[in-house]
C-alpha cells in the first residue's frame, strides 16, 4: 500500500515538490515567490490573463514583491505562471489564495474558493497537500474543500492531505512581510497538520503555530481583524465625541498610549479600507446566524466604521460653512486615494466613498495620490493629479485621507487655505490659521 504521507513528507523536505498556487494577488504573488526563493518550483494559476503574461515576463505588479525576486526566479525556470488548471495535475502541494468578498446582502461570497476546490479537485493527484489560506467563516475548509475532493473519491488524510492556513498579509509593513510573519496551520488530521507545517517551516523564517483543525485556524484569523474592526471603531466614536467636547482626540491616544500595559492605540480615520478589516467579522457574522446567535458588538462597529465618511463629508460642510462657501460648487482636493499609506490598493478604501460623497454635494474633486494613477467610481473614469502650487492655491478645502509618506506636507501648510486632516498627518507642521483635525 502506498504511503502517500512519507511521499510527501519526503519530497517536501529535499524541495523536489512541486508546488502550486491559485490567485496570483496581494497574497498569491508574494506567497510564490518566497516559495520559489526556497528552492521549490511554483506554478502560479489565475484566470487573469494579463497577470499571467506579466508574472511570465517577470513583471511585478505588486508592492510587497521585490521586482528583481521575481525577474530571477522566473528566469531561473523556478516560477511561471498559467491560466491552464489542467496543470494542477503536475503539483504536489497547492495553496489557495483567491479573494472571499461579500455580496450585496453582506454575505460571505465563496464563488471563487468553491471554483478553485473544483478545479483541484478535477486535476489533482493521490499525495497532494490542499491548503486554503483564504480569509473565511469557520466550517469552510471542510465544507467546501473536503467536500469536492471526497466527491472524487479522495480519503482526507490518507491519499490527500487538507488544512487551513490563514494568510497575514498587511500591504506596505516595512517591519512584517510574507516571509517573517508568523503562520497558523491547522489540518483536518494530524497527518495534513504535519506536511502543511513542514511545506511552511522550510519557506519562511516565522514561527509555525499548530492548532488543533481548520475551525480553529479560519476563527482565529477572523478574530485578528475583528479585534482591530472594533478597536478602530471605539477610536472613531472616540473621535466624535472628543470634537463635540473640544478635546484633541490625537492627544488624548498619544497620553493613553504612554501606559506600559492594558492600552493598545488604534486610531480614528475616514473610515475603513482593505480587503480584510471591513469584510471579515461579517463572514463571523453571517456564520453566527446558523447558530441563533447575533453578534451585537461586531454589528455595532460596523456602523459605526461605515459611518466615517459621511461624518467627514458633515465636518467638511461645516468647515466650509464657516468661510461662508457651500459645498456644492466647491474646490476640494482630496489627498490619497489608497486605502492606507504608501500602497497603491485601493480595495475597500473609505476615499472612494468620499469621492462618491463629494460628487453627489456638487463639489469639484482633485484627486491627488502619488500611488494610484486612476480609479473608478460607480463605474465613472477618475485620473489623479500631481500636488502642485496652483491646486492647493485653487482648493476652498484640502481633505487629508491618506498620509502618504511622499505628500510634501511643508507645502500642503504654506500654500492651502484650509485643511481637514483625518490621519493627523500633519503633526510637528507649522499649521496655516485653518487646520482641522478629525
Amino acid at each position: 500500500m502506498t504511503n502517500y504521507y512519507q511521499q510527501l513528507h519526503d519530497k517536501l523536505t529535499n524541495h523536489t515538490a512541486v508546488i502550486g498556487v491559485v490567485g496570483l494577488g496581494y497574497v498569491g504573488l508574494p506567497l510564490s515567490v518566497e516559495k520559489a526563493k526556497a528552492g521549490y518550483t511554483v506554478i502560479g494559476f489565475d484566470v487573469q490573463q494579463s497577470k499571467v503574461e506579466l508574472v511570465n515576463k517577470g513583471v511585478n505588479y505588486i508592492g510587497d514583491v521585490v521586482d528583481e525576486d521575481l525577474k530571477v526566479i522566473v528566469a531561473s525556470g523556478k516560477f511561471k505562471a498559467s491560466a491552464d488548471f489542467s496543470e494542477l495535475a503536475n503539483v504536489d502541494a497547492v495553496a489557495i489564495c483567491v479573494p472571499t468578498p461579500l455580496d450585496i446582502y453582506q454575505q460571505p461570497d465563496t464563488s471563487y474558493v468553491e471554483s478553485s476546490a473544483r478545479e483541484i479537485a478535477n486535476y489533482a493527484k493521490k499525495g497532494t497537500l490542499v491548503v486554503l489560506e483564504s480569509t473565511t467563516y469557520p466550517g469552510t475548509t471542510e465544507e467546501i474543500i473536503c467536500k469536492e475532493l471526497e466527491s472524487k473519491g479522495f480519503v482526507v488524510g490518507e491519499d490527500i492531505f487538507v488544512a487551513y492556513s490563514p494568510e497575514r498579509i498587511d500591504p506596505g509593513n516595512k517591519s512584517f512581510n510574507t516571509k517573517n510573519t508568523p503562520k497558523v496551520v491547522g489540518g483536518i488530521t494530524e497527518k495534513c497538520t504535519e506536511v502543511a507545517a513542514l511545506l511552511y517551516s522550510s519557506v519562511l523564517e516565522g514561527e509555525v503555530h499548530k492548532v488543533s483543525s481548520p475551525a480553529v485556524a479560519e476563527m482565529e484569523k477572523i478574530f485578528e481583524n475583528t479585534f482591530r474592526h472594533i478597536n478602530i471603531a471605539l477610536a472613531n466614536e472616540m473621535a466624535i465625541l472628543c470634537e463635540k467636547m473640544g478635546i484633541d482626540v490625537w492627544e488624548v491616544i498619544d497620553a493613553a498610549k504612554t501606559k506600559p500595559y492594558g492600552f493598545m492605540a488604534f486610531y480614528p480615520g475616514p473610515g475603513l479600507g482593505g480587503h480584510c478589516i471591513p469584510i471579515d467579522p461579517f463572514y463571523l457574522t453571517w456564520k453566527a446566524r446558523e447558530y441563533n446567535y447575533h453578534t451585537r458588538l461586531i454589528e455595532l462597529a460596523g456602523e459605526i466604521n461605515n459611518a466615517m465618511p459621511d461624518y467627514v463629508i458633515t465636518r467638511a460642510m461645516q468647515i466650509l460653512n464657516e468661510d461662508g462657501i457651500a459645498l456644492r460648487g466647491a474646490n476640494v482636493v482630496l489627498l490619497g486615494i489608497a486605502y492606507k499609506k504608501d500602497i497603491d490598493d485601493m480595495r475597500e478604501s473609505p476615499s472612494l466613498k468620499l469621492v462618491e460623497l463629494l460628487k453627489h454635494h456638487g463639489a469639484s474633486i482633485t484627486s491627488v495620490d502619488p500611488h494610484v494613477s486612476a480609479f473608478k467610481v460607480n463605474k465613472e473614469q477618475f485620473e489623479t493629479e500631481p500636488l502642485t502650487e496652483e491646486i492647493l492655491d485653487n482648493a476652498d478645502l484640502v481633505i487629508l485621507a491618506t498620509d502618504h509618506s511622499d505628500f510634501d506636507y511643508e507645502l500642503i501648510a504654506q500654500r492651502a487655505k484650509v485643511i481637514f486632516d483625518t490621519r493627523n498627518a500633519f503633526k510637528g507642521i507649522d499649521k496655516p490659521n485653518r487646520y482641522i483635525k478629525l
